[in-house]
């Protein structure tokens, strides 16, 4: 029997309309999708929490306790990037403990866990102090194609995780690049070598995750991330309903009832509809790209390079720009595309395309990969590149975040005043700037999530499902 992990509430916004579903257009039809029997429901993580606070002024904190409370019978799901936590840099082991206490404590049962540069050294701790939580932890492995990612490579991860501690593996496929033989190949494999549970995870960006899908399930794969329809395809998950119906009557039947799955769709089709008027669903993400089979762009990295070029009156110079992803890439040791090294090479791609000079402005978080502040290249980077971008500066060999001092328990006098919690800490030292201009808009009134129609006591469903 399949399970089934549902993204409506994280990945398929995040990969659609850039992570701007708001908490009170997930709260009235929370109660239906908890009563459908999913393995997970993913709420959180990614660039929800971010996004939330500077984007849809809304406290990610509540909105994991709002969905909480509104789905009891329901394991919830977030993604976590390892030492990065749910930013963009490397944080002190300690924001690590105690972010992963507090996610658990508001109530977060499964937290997956990735590394970009799939350096199980900055895996290691997260792993630990999940389980030490009580939830389950689920490393993942990041999924990309170079001469140096085989499966061989990637059944060794698996190994080298579970060693670790992992109550689960997940195979993440961001781009959608991973074909359905290999897909086969390497769950079979995977499978063979560890004794763990086995997620898949992709993106139909190319046009291949339903068939992947179906030869991963064919060669064992435990659990399959979908997309209810609405929010699904394009840069998003395969649909959830017509992930279930493939398998219905075989042995791998997941037991869930499409029929308030569509009920629910449709309530998703109206939801859709309004952030299309808004203009947050950009034509270009619902394309099949056979590109990213080259480029291996994932959707959100995609949406991105839209985003910068257009910010450079420059979107005529996207296919360019996408032509030099895969040399930065190489040039950079074949880090997988997936955050954050999805937008570092996104942004200096676009560099050396619009200034017409190759590395003549390097952003300083690429020099920090190549000094080796974020991990471990999966390939050696020549000492021309390095040359080039730090000069004679030495790499460091040593686990990034051994390198950090302790942060809890640093917060500015004048900082302090506007927390109101006990998370607030941790708001403000993952994005400090994004986290005091919420706190002073919510000092102000400026704030609410607005589910003024949603009783939790109430008998009467908001959603009659």
């Amino acid at each position: 029997m399949i399970r089934i992990t549902e993204t409506i509430f994280r990945d398929a916004h995040q990969s659609l309309i850039a992570t701007r579903m708001r908490t009170s257009d997930m709260v009235p039809v929370a109660k239906a999708l908890d009563q459908i029997g999913y393995h997970a429901m993913e709420v959180w993580g990614g660039a929800t929490f971010d996004a939330s606070l500077r984007f849809l002024n809304e406290d990610p904190w509540e909105r994991l306790r709002i969905l909480r409370a509104a789905m009891p019978n329901t394991k919830l799901q977030m993604l976590l990037r390892g030492q990065n936590l749910l930013g963009y840099r490397h944080y002190p082991d300690d924001v690590v403990s105690a972010f992963i206490r507090a996610s658990v404590r508001n109530g977060i049962d499964i937290i997956r866990i990735f590394d970009a540069l799939n350096d199980a050294r900055n895996v290691r701790l997260a792993i630990h102090e999940t389980k030490e939580a009580g939830a389950h932890a689920q490393a993942a492995i990041s999924y990309t194609k170079s001469p140096v990612h085989d499966i061989g490579h990637y059944v060794q991860k698996a190994q080298e995780y579970v060693n670790l501690g992992a109550d689960s593996i997940c195979i993440k496929d961001m781009s959608g690049i991973l074909l359905p033989y290999d897909a086969y190949e390497l769950v079979s494999r995977i499978k063979d070598a560890v004794q763990v549970p086995l997620e898949l995870h992709s993106h139909c960006s190319t046009g291949m995750a339903n068939q992947s899908y179906l030869k991963a399930v064919e060669a064992g794969v435990d659990i399959l991330d979908t997309a209810l329809s609405p929010f699904a395809n394009g840069t998003s998950q395969p649909p959830t309903e017509a992930v279930i119906a493939q398998f219905i009557n075989t042995p791998y039947d997941s037991g869930l009832d499409i029929k308030p799955l569509a009920e629910i769709a449709e309530y998703f089709e109206e939801l859709r509809s309004k952030y299309v008027s808004e203009g947050l669903l950009n034509p270009k993400v619902m394309r099949t790209n056979v590109s990213t089979l080259i480029n291996q762009v994932p959707g959100g990295m995609y949406s991105n390079l839209l985003s910068q070029l257009g910010q450079q009156q420059a979107l005529h110079r996207l296919d360019e720009v996408l032509e030099e992803v895969p040399h930065v890439r190489k040039d950079l040791g074949y880090p997988p595309l997936v955050t954050p090294m999805s937008q570092m090479v996104a942004t200096q791609a676009v560099f050396n395309v619009l200034l017409g000079e190759r590395y003549k402005i390097v952003p300083k978080e690429i020099k920090n990969y190549v000094r080796g502040m974020y991990g471990r290249p999966p390939a050696e980077i020549s000492k021309e590149i390095v040359q080039k971008i730090i000069g004679d500066e030495r790499q460091i060999q040593v686990r990034p975040a051994d390198l950090l001092e302790p942060m809890m328990h640093k917060i500015p006098s004048e900082i302090k005043k506007y927390m109101e919690q006990d998370e607030d800490e941790l708001t403000y030292l993952l994005f400090p700037q994004v986290a005091l201009e919420f706190f002073q808009r919510r000092e102000t009134g400026l704030y609410k999530i607005d589910t003024d129609l949603w009783h939790m006591d109430s008998e009467d469903e908001t959603y009659p499902v």
